[in-house]
């Protein structure tokens, strides 16, 4: 028998990371001030956890400018989109089976 919790992926472990995740499935791209005013949360607390989806190839970073300010944006790749759908999947497996 498989171990149920094999297909968790250790990097959505943080509420955070999977609130950011949870946003992006659903938006085509999101601002950095958007999910910070949607999670409550610090700019650097979000910024961190941010890298390390991009480090993971997660989403993907677009800065532009609006005016003299500047707009950055995230998205979710299709590695992103995969990683989360097999950790909801194995979250599912895992509380069915309780």
């Amino acid at each position: 028998m498989k171990n149920p919790i094999a297909d968790l992926n250790k990097i959505f472990d943080s509420r955070i990371r999977l609130g950011v995740m949870s946003l992006l499935v659903v938006n085509v791209k999101i601002s950095f001030n958007e999910l910070k005013e949607m999670l409550a949360l610090t700019d650097g607390n979000l910024a961190s956890h941010l890298s390390t989806l991009e480090h993971a190839q997660y989403l993907y970073v677009n800065k532009s400018f609006i005016g003299r300010k500047t707009n950055t944006t995230y998205g979710i790749t299709p590695l992103g989109k995969q990683a989360f759908k097999i950790h909801l999947d194995a979250l599912e497996k895992m509380i069915k089976s309780i």
